[in-house]
C-alpha cells in the first residue's frame, strides 16, 4: 500500500551554495548523464536553485502520498515526484504549491503535469514539470511511495541526492560528485567571462576556441 522511508540527510549549506553558482548547462559542457527529460521545465524560467532529493513515487490519479509528504518536508529540500508514467493528472497546485513553500522546500521536480501555474509565480515557488494539465489527481488512498529510488525524466533519483534546476533543465548528482562537477564548472563560467572581455575587444571566436586552427588546418586546398 504505502512506503514510507526516513527523511535523507541534508546536503550541507555550503555544497548548495557552490551549486547555485553553477549554471546547468555549464554542466552539461563536462557531462552527458544525470540530466532529465528536457521536456520537464521551468514554470519559473528565472529561478536557479539546488537542494536535497526527497523523492516520492505517486500512481495514476493518486496523490495521498505527496499529501502526506508536507508534513515530512523541510527547508532546503527538492521535492521529486515519479508520476509512474501518468502524463495527464497534475498532482501539484495551488495548495501543495503554499505548503512546499510554507515549509521551505526549494523546488518541485515533476516528471508530469502541475496546474494553477497563476499560483506558483504568485508564490515564487520554483517547479519543473511536463506543462499544465487542468486534470487533478484526488486523495484515492490506494498506494504510494516515500523515500525510495525513483524514476524521473529518465534518471533514476535516489533520495539525498544532489538536484540543480535553472532555466536550461534539471540535474541530478551524487552527494560525493556535486562538489567536483561544482568547481569545475564554475571555473568555466569564470573563463567564459574573459572570454566574452576578448570578444568585447575584437578578437573572433573561432580564434579563440581553436576552431580556426582546426579548420584551416585542414582545408581542402583546390
Amino acid at each position: 500500500m504505502f512506503t514510507i522511508n526516513p527523511m535523507p540527510q541534508q546536503l550541507p549549506s555550503d555544497l548548495i551554495a557552490l551549486l547555485e553558482k553553477c549554471e546547468v548547462a555549464t554542466i552539461g559542457h563536462v557531462l552527458h548523464s544525470g540530466f532529465v527529460d528536457r521536456d520537464i521545465r521551468a514554470v519559473l524560467p528565472s529561478k536557479r536553485v539546488a537542494g536535497t532529493a526527497v523523492t516520492v513515487r505517486i500512481p495514476h490519479a493518486d496523490s495521498t502520498a505527496l499529501h502526506y509528504l508536507t508534513k515530512l518536508v523541510r527547508a532546503g529540500d527538492v521535492v521529486v515526484i515519479d508520476r509512474s508514467g501518468d502524463d495527464k493528472h497534475a498532482c501539484w497546485g495551488g495548495v501543495i504549491t503554499h505548503c512546499m513553500k510554507n515549509a521551505g522546500v526549494k523546488a518541485g521536480v515533476i516528471d508530469g503535469p502541475a496546474t494553477d501555474f497563476s499560483e506558483i509565480v504568485k508564490t515564487d515557488m520554483p517547479v519543473w514539470c511536463r506543462g499544465p494539465s487542468p486534470i487533478t489527481t484526488k486523495i484515492l488512498g490506494t498506494e504510494g511511495q516515500i523515500n525510495v529510488p525513483v524514476s524521473v525524466g529518465g534518471q533514476v533519483v535516489e533520495p539525498g541526492d544532489a538536484v540543480l534546476c535553472d532555466e536550461s533543465g534539471v540535474i541530478v548528482l551524487k552527494p560525493n560528485e556535486a562538489e567536483v562537477y561544482a568547481k569545475r564548472a564554475i571555473e568555466m563560467q569564470e573563463r567564459e567571462l574573459v572570454t566574452l572581455e576578448r570578444l568585447r575587444n575584437g578578437e573572433k571566436l573561432p580564434d579563440i576556441s581553436g576552431a580556426t586552427a582546426h579548420v584551416e588546418g585542414k582545408l581542402v586546398k583546390h
